[in-house]
């Protein structure tokens, strides 16, 4: 496995070994071990979740707060999304900072998000499997957001806005200046 930091620090893309033969590929998707080396960092997931998506779902932008916060370790086993990563720690270089990255059955890649982030994904499929597994518990009283369309993050999400699916919470989410007032 190889593991690239993105822009954003502490947040990398990951990319399987991938061993294929006349049968088909095999590949090891997270080892503990080797993803704590990879990215130097010593994380316990103790949840994993699934989403089956529509073209056009729109899930985002999402975080949890305060002792609740969540790492993420993500990929896509069906299907291709954009998937965003928002960097909301105060105190980092890259506050405010986005990343945007293919991610899709076929590439196989992965991209760990670390706490202190918000993330959203949009299908670009017709449908989209999306895993995740996540360091700490779901918490619905510290439950976050972004608006997913705020002008100050600019995120191009590759679809029309006619396209898009999104819940009616996440409608309604804040601003990056609602949020940091």
């Amino acid at each position: 496995m190889k593991a690239t930091e993105t822009l954003l620090k502490d947040c990398y893309i990951l990319e399987p070994t991938i061993y294929k033969d006349d049968r088909g590929y095999f590949f090891e998707s997270y080892n503990k071990n080797t993803f704590d080396k990879l990215i130097n960092q010593n994380v316990n997931f103790v949840q994993d979740n699934e989403a089956f998506s529509k073209k056009g779902a729109l899930r985002g932008l999402h975080f949890q707060k305060d002792k609740h916060a969540q790492a993420k370790l993500v990929r896509v086993t069906q299907g291709v999304v954009i998937d965003v990563a928002v960097d909301l720690r105060p105190k980092s270089k890259t506050f405010l900072k986005h990343i945007a990255i293919e991610l899709s059955a076929d590439n196989k890649k992965q991209l760990f998000v670390p706490r202190g982030f918000a993330h959203g994904y949009i299908v670009l499929s017709e449908t989209a499997v999306f895993n995740y597994k996540c360091d700490n518990w779901y918490n619905k009283a510290s439950e976050g957001g972004l608006i997913y369309n705020d002008l100050d993050l600019n995120i191009n999400w590759q679809l029309k806005p006619e396209e898009f699916i999104i819940s009616e919470k996440d409608k309604i989410l804040p601003t990056v200046k609602e949020l940091f007032k």
